[in-house]
């Protein structure tokens, strides 16, 4: 199996042999959800603006948590508008670890599309010395067509709910949301019942790359999680759960994600909510 990176060097190398890969611009973040500012005033040289909330997520709505999955037929469409023709290699980058690039990556990966991840994203890139353009890029509409497969890929909320018991259930938020500790922007603060914590961010090194597979697998070994252990990741909304997922595969171990995560399960009358820091603290009626 390929990697599912590829580093600012590899890149600036292909690019300057003449592969042209279609780049992808990811930027977002929880508090700053439009990036198209930053894109911008620098990026990638050829690199398209992809809008998370717009085209790599769905409206939300109470019953299917902040970002549910884009249908296929307007993830299709944001596909070809990008550029992308058939045959084409992808890479998607951010400027925030690499966490909202992860969701395109996890997303194009299972819709049949040769997808892979800067690692480091733009910090590494300037790290290195490479070049940005500014301003946006007009791109001819891509050819690209195929078909979405999310089989052994997505975990409903009863999946969710019984994951604890016939493998793990892993929370990828950072301690204190796990916790209940801090108020996020959902109705509730706690975990899934069962959940044990792996906030995303520990499978980032202080460089911002990825972590090696080694080193992964020693964080995950420590919870039980080994190759054919049966995983379900969830977050806040579906995302940091994908970049999760993302560093799950470069350890060889095969995670499912529930989208919905916490946005859904807070919204979920009947479902009960874990608050402190172990799996199973202090249980209490949800929403």
């Amino acid at each position: 199996m390929s990697s599912p990176l590829v580093s600012a060097p590899e890149l600036a190398a292909e690019i300057a042999h003449g592969a042209r890969p279609r780049l992808l611009d990811v930027r977002w973040r929880l508090d700053r959800p439009e990036g198209r500012p930053d894109y911008l005033e620098g990026h990638l040289p050829g690199a398209v603006y992809v809008d998370l909330e717009r085209e790599l997520a769905a409206p939300g709505h109470p019953e299917a948590g902040r970002h549910p999955l884009p249908t296929d037929a307007d993830l299709h469409e944001a596909v070809r508008r990008w550029g992308v023709n058939v045959g084409d290699r992808v890479v998607v980058y951010d400027d925030n670890e690499g966490v909202p690039a992860a969701r395109a990556w996890w997303l194009l990966r299972r819709n049949g599309i040769d997808v892979r991840l800067l690692d480091g994203g733009l910090r590494a890139w300037f790290r290195h010395g490479l070049r940005l353009e500014r301003g946006d890029t007009a791109v001819r509409r891509g050819t690209w067509s195929g078909e979405s497969d999310y089989r052994d890929a997505v975990a409903d909320i009863d999946d969710a709910a019984l994951a604890p018991h016939h493998g793990v259930l892993v929370d990828v938020r950072a301690p204190q949301h796990y916790r209940g500790a801090v108020a996020g922007l959902d109705p509730a603060a706690g975990h899934i019942p069962g959940a044990v914590n792996i906030p995303t961010v520990t499978h980032i090194g202080p460089d911002g790359l990825l972590r090696g597979p080694s080193e992964i697998r020693a964080t995950l070994a420590v919870h039980g999680i080994v190759p054919g252990t049966r995983v379900v990741l969830s977050c806040a909304s579906g995302i940091p759960s994908m970049h999760s997922a993302l560093a799950f595969e470069t350890a060889g171990v095969t995670a499912r994600v529930f989208v919905g995560s916490w946005s859904l399960w807070s919204r979920s009358a009947g479902r009960p909510i874990a608050i402190g820091a172990s799996p199973f603290d202090v249980v209490v009626a949800g929403y």
